[in-house]
């Protein structure tokens, strides 16, 4: 019998054809990010080192923005200001978040239930900080009436006062963003196989230990997603501080956190140089604590592997 050879499939054609698929599906993307992300990102890396004002040519000026930034008090005092709204916010965010996802894995998993702890994420926020500035408000909010009729006048408190108001905006923001982490959770412990919880019973681990040495690790990869957005995020706080205070910053300067002060040297006093040095300050401060989270939780790596 003769032996007919059929052609070879044309491998090269078809992987061009698959590419040019891609690329059509890549490129949008890909223009977007360009246009919006990366170019706008070098031009600000430029400005740094310029003394542009919005208004004249800008000079180049070396690294004199960033001698000036190392000097200058008000940004350490701003990134100070920062950080305790990261540290108050954060830490309780997180738990919080993690407690409301075991409670629904545990008790129920209703879209329901869901879709309400969800529902803060979806409120503008200007509209969340005018209803909790209600709430909260000295003279007829009902959290302050509740505590007058409890204790008397001289037991309401200034939320919105120089002391608490950063703290108080880190709470908002938290009722605010907790609904989302804690779907992140959730999404993250349906992965886990129940295969091992089972073993763990039958070997009478107790529910902490389950939970230490089983949950806590096999949800290191949501943790570390969540702790890089929610740091990174939460050093970029500015449009709940707008909204509570007033334009200088205030009351004094407790809630000058270091995004105000980019804006202010920005659009207020046309310092755009100086600005866009404080901008990669705050990129730079940004990378590293993804790097750290990173690094410390092993984000390359899996126990289920």
């Amino acid at each position: 019998m003769q032996n007919i050879s059929q052609p070879a499939p044309n491998r090269t054609r078809w992987l061009t054809q698959e590419t040019l698929v891609a690329w059509l599906f890549i490129i949008p993307s890909l223009l977007g990010v360009t246009v919006f992300v990366l170019v706008p990102t070098l031009r600000g890396f430029y400005l740094s080192f310029t003394d542009s004002d919005l208004i004249n040519q800008a000079s180049f000026i070396g690294l004199a923005n960033y001698q000036r930034l190392i000097d200058d008090p008000q940004f350490w005092k701003s990134l100070a200001i920062t950080s305790t709204y990261v540290l108050v916010n954060i830490p309780f965010q997180t738990v919080l978040a993690l407690t409301l996802a075991m409670a629904m894995w545990r008790l129920t998993r209703s879209i329901v239930v869901r879709a309400i702890i969800f529902m803060p994420y979806l409120i503008p926020m200007l509209m969340v900080m005018l209803i909790w500035m209600t709430i909260l408000h000295y003279d007829f909010g009902p959290v302050n009436g509740l505590l007058k009729l409890i204790g008397g006048p001289n037991a309401r408190i200034s939320f919105m006062g120089q002391e608490l108001i950063i703290p108080t905006i880190a709470m908002i923001n938290t009722w605010r963003y907790v609904g989302y982490t804690a779907l992140l959770f959730f999404a993250g412990l349906q992965t886990i196989p129940l295969e091992l919880y089972e073993a763990a019973e039958i070997d009478g681990a107790s529910e902490w230990r389950i939970f230490r040495t089983i949950t806590l690790p096999l949800l290191r990869p949501v943790t570390v997603f969540v702790l890089i957005t929610s740091l990174v995020g939460s050093f970029q706080v500015y449009d709940s501080v707008a909204v509570a205070t007033v334009p200088s910053g205030g009351p004094g300067d407790a809630t000058r956190v270091i995004f105000w002060y980019i804006v202010n040297q920005a659009f207020v006093r046309f310092n755009m140089g100086y600005a866009a040095a404080l901008a990669v300050a705050l990129f730079i401060i940004s990378m590293a604590i993804a790097w750290i989270n990173m690094s410390y939780f092993r984000a390359g790596s899996s126990d289920l592997g």
